[in-house]
């Protein structure tokens, strides 16, 4: 039974009230706190790997109801309902003075808000969907929440939308945490761009921080930054700020982003993004602590069949290898495997050959720099025609150039890029990219979707998305290699987000 206040304690098994934004404190009899603590914990992902485990220190799991603070996030509020509802348990909730109380939902008027506000993007009036309003609206009036939204749903828009409101009718500063210096400039133009017409100024209101940047005399009252550039900050640096959003949050270290959140006491607004919760770092139960309850923004097959993304053709090209091959790789380990596909020349070539043919401006993404993505360049450089332009992109390659190539090739039609995953799976925007080659053999759903979403933005020259999936068949007799399972992997999730697909043999 859930009782919303009662003053009564005697009668009652647990007792909730906010600590602070981030914590509960709850009270209890000690067999429920040791209940407590089973029911909130989990295996971590390669905990049987880890010499913690192995010593025989540790049994693998994190706890994250504490029982020597008799605290949990306070994001895991609804989980901690169900927890004494499915065991008759009687719990009660106490308002605090300052805090208030978990499950209190605030009333905001966000139609008038938005008529007073001119959204623009390249130059261009626009208005948000309704799903982006939907999520506005929950993340406001609920205060926290995990957004669940596919690359290219307008994430960014939302993020804007919620701390315009917030700087409107909240004295605290906003804190944009996202896990790339990339991101950071990507989250500071997107700002720049939506408020091209409106007399609000990103450049005077948002402060950004990494590799150096200054982090404690700044007055803007919204700051973008790395969550490496701040995580091991005093808790004192964080009491400024009421809205925290972590962006990409699946991308954050599980250590790293507690830290931060956890610091984050006064931030009553929490917002978190991710494309996907399925293989993340950090577990799904932390995100949902930190941030709060999952919300399902929208599918890129919806956006899709709405004509909001571009539409999308996926070839899966498997490369048939030859007996000899074949039976020399399948005694290979499975980094030995991956050494040989990356370095294989005619495969290497294929691709090149494949990059130079296609028409409209290509991705071609890699996963090692020293041994794959250089040479690939190297050898595009050998094939592409005078005039063509070329761009490599890495971890080494410096943020303001990373972002320069992104504005050049908006204005360009038949250009080719060589990145390394890290750098462009994850949050860059390319207005104007045609197709998209997988070089690297990966299994990683949020990888595979995210690089996929750099290219499912419309273009005015309304040419599809294709992406060309290299995968690599070198299986000997009835065992199948490690990459050639990976391949297998990316077609069920092709099949899961009911995105079209064909798989083509292709002799190398």
């Amino acid at each position: 039974m859930y009782i919303a206040l009662k003053k009564d304690w005697k009668n009652l098994d647990i007792k909730i009230k906010k600590k602070n934004e981030a914590f509960l404190h709850i009270t209890t009899e000690a067999s429920i706190e040791q209940e407590l603590s089973e029911h909130f914990c989990f295996y971590v992902p390669g905990y049987k790997f880890m010499p913690a485990y192995k010593n025989r220190m540790w049994d693998g799991k994190i706890r994250l109801f504490d029982m020597r603070k008799k605290v949990l996030y306070t994001g895991l509020f609804e989980y901690l309902k169900e927890f004494a509802e499915l065991r008759n348990y009687t719990i009660t909730v106490e308002e605090d003075a300052f805090y208030g109380r978990p499950d209190e939902d605030l009333n905001h008027d966000i139609d008038a808000f938005l008529s007073e506000i001119r959204l623009s993007v390249n130059k261009e009036g626009i208005t948000p969907r309704d799903y982006q309003l939907t999520a506005l609206s929950l993340l406001l009036n609920k205060s926290r929440s995990l957004l669940l939204s596919p690359t290219a749903s307008g994430k960014s828009l939302i993020i804007y939308l919620a701390l315009r409101y917030y700087l409107e009718f909240y004295d605290n500063d906003v804190l944009i945490v996202v896990p790339t210096t990339s991101l950071v400039e990507q989250m500071y133009s997107d700002f720049a761009d939506y408020s091209e017409f409106d007399s609000w100024n990103a450049q005077t209101e948002c402060h950004r921080i990494y590799a150096g940047k200054e982090k404690y005399n700044f007055r803007e009252r919204v700051t973008i930054t790395t969550w490496q550039s701040i995580y091991k900050e005093k808790h004192e640096w964080f009491q400024r700020y009421g809205m925290v959003i972590g962006d990409e949050a699946h991308n954050f270290k599980a250590k790293s982003l507690t830290a931060i959140l956890e610091k984050c006491t006064e931030a009553k607004f929490r917002i978190g993004t991710t494309g996907t919760l399925d293989g993340t770092q950090t577990h799904q139960l932390v995100l949902e602590g930190l941030f709060g309850p999952v919300h399902k923004v929208t599918t890129t097959k919806e956006l899709i069949d709405r004509s909001a993304l571009a539409n999308l053709d996926i070839k899966v090209l498997l490369l048939k290898y030859k007996d000899d091959i074949c039976k020399m790789v399948a005694k290979s380990k499975y980094q030995e495997e991956v050494d040989f596909i990356v370095k294989y020349e005619p495969r290497n070539n294929f691709i090149a050959n494949l990059a130079t043919d296609l028409k409209g401006n290509t991705l071609v993404l890699f996963q090692f720099v020293e041994k794959h993505g250089k040479p690939l360049h190297d050898i595009l450089k050998t094939k592409i025609e005078k005039g063509r332009k070329l761009f490599y992109v890495s971890g080494e390659t410096d943020v303001d150039t990373r972002e320069s190539i992104r504005e050049i090739t908006e204005t360009q039609e038949n250009a080719i890029i060589v990145a390394s995953m890290g750098t462009f799976s994850t949050g860059i925007n390319i207005r104007r990219l045609h197709n998209i080659i997988f070089a690297s053999p990966s299994k990683s759903q949020i990888r595979v979707l995210q690089s996929i979403g750099r290219g499912l933005r419309k273009t005015k020259d309304g040419m599809d998305t294709k992406v060309f999936d290299i995968a690599d068949d070198l299986h000997w007799k009835s065992k199948k290699n490690y990459t050639l399972n990976h391949a297998a992997v990316r077609i069920k999730i092709y099949a899961k987000e009911k995105f079209n697909y064909e798989i083509h043999e292709v002799p190398l």
